[in-house]
């Protein structure tokens, strides 16, 4: 393959370097592409757009791969814990034993937040839902955290800010859910690991004691490990060019979490029980609902199948099946939401409407399934995925800071009016 590809514009040919990743991706560099010509591009919602080179995440939709600094994700969902996948994703090395261990500790000894951070959900609506709660208060953390908005942090410094990030992260997560109840909130327990410390500070209860399941345990890990990270997406790219106007990690990771809020990204889990509750009300016929998803005329569509970017399987829903399943058999929960759930995963498999078109059940399906299981509402969904995401959004802002990566500045084509003369008000 030639090193250059031409572009033909009018009478000028101009020569763009064609470059490969270490995964064969190609792409046409185009960087230049306005210096010599005078024109841009157009590629509404970048699609065919790379914005950055990365080596933190890979994935081939067409093939159903994941893989985490070329770690499958099979083999890190199987193995590994969050707070070790955390640890690759920021620093680019699965951690020997001695560094995992200080990276535990450390976490450990910043779990707890300020108490003035109270304050804030004293001021939130009693109704308010849980990401705007959770973007304002990691927006707030750089305020009692000053030293992040200093220019030129070293990169010890800037390590403390990341550490401090992840321990704060899941008292908080853990804190809005138990305002939501109104109930009071638990302070984390050093004793613990990370995953155990915050299902401690969630279900715990301050007039006795609770026992987390292992197998909650061991599916909340998975749960987070396989939304660590997912490449260039709309909250992740969000990190990116808000960081790369030098703002602080806390602003940056505020803005991915309120792009994650969108329905059309991050609320996809909390879609799937509102479907599955839907059908509920209307008597539980899953034949019923399944008819309407394949009348191409209804304008119902079946939430939690089918990815935006895994045109084959999503790898990363075969791995959350086996943990979910885990969690319905141990907990022995009787729920005719799960129960249609299950009906649909069935009918999805082996239907032929569904095979032919690659519509298998994704992991927003089964997180969500799971999550209620757990006895979270609905609408703390996307906030438990913000918290999976979270060493991804690092790690993104992290290579771009390093990178030196310029502020991001797309173009645009112009659509509106030309030239015009003012008119005085009184003659409008």
């Amino acid at each position: 393959m030639s090193d250059t590809a031409q572009l033909k514009i009018g009478d000028n040919t101009i020569d763009l370097p064609v470059i490969e990743g270490t995964e064969q991706e190609k792409a046409v560099d185009i960087s230049k592409l306005r210096d010599q010509s005078g024109y841009v591009t157009l590629d509404i919602g970048y699609k065919n757009t790379g914005a950055t080179k990365s080596a933190i995440t890979f994935l081939d939709g067409e093939k159903g791969i994941l893989k985490y600094r070329g770690y499958p994700i099979e083999q890190l969902a199987s193995q590994s814990t969050f707070i070790e996948v955390a640890y690759l994703l920021i620093y680019g090395e699965l951690p020997s034993t001695e560094q995992l261990n200080d990276f535990q500790f450390q976490i450990s000894r910043h779990t707890l937040v300020h108490e003035d951070m109270k304050k804030f959900f004293d001021g939130f609506p009693s109704k308010s839902h849980p990401m705007g709660q959770l973007s304002s208060l990691i927006g707030a953390l750089a305020a009692f955290n000053p030293d992040s908005l200093k220019q030129g942090q070293t990169k010890d410094e800037i390590n403390l800010e990341i550490i401090k990030l992840i321990a704060k992260m899941s008292t908080l997560v853990s804190w809005i859910y138990k305002k939501s109840l109104g109930h009071p909130v638990i302070y984390p327990q050093n004793k613990y690991d990370y995953v155990t410390n915050f299902l401690h500070m969630t279900f715990g209860q301050r007039t006795e004691d609770v026992k987390i399941e292992p197998v909650v345990v061991d599916a909340m890990n998975t749960l987070l490990i396989l939304h660590a990270d997912h490449e260039q997406n709309c909250s992740t790219s969000t990190v990116r060019i808000v960081g790369s106007s030098d703002a602080n990690l806390y602003a940056s990771i505020s803005a991915g979490i309120s792009a994650l809020w969108g329905p059309l990204h991050g609320g996809a889990n909390q879609a799937v029980i509102e479907m599955l509750e839907k059908i509920k009300a209307d008597g539980g016929d899953t034949d019923k609902w399944i008819a309407k998803a394949k009348d191409k005329n209804d304008p119902f569509r079946m939430m939690g199948f089918g990815h935006r970017v895994y045109k084959n399987f999503d790898p990363r829903a075969k791995i959350i099946k086996k943990a979910c399943d885990d969690i319905l058999d141990k907990l022995g929960i009787n729920d005719e939401v799960l129960e249609i759930a299950k009906r649909l995963e069935e009918a999805a498999l082996q239907d032929p409407y569904f095979v032919e078109r690659k519509l298998y059940p994704n992991v927003d399906f089964y997180s969500g399934i799971i999550y209620r299981a757990l006895g979270f509402p609905t609408d703390m969904f996307t906030v438990l995925f913000a918290l999976g995401r979270l060493p991804g959004w690092i790690a993104q802002w992290k290579e771009m800071k390093e990178n030196k990566e310029p502020i991001g500045r797309p173009r645009q084509i112009y659509v509106g009016a030309t030239d015009r003369d003012y008119v005085d008000i009184g003659k409008r």
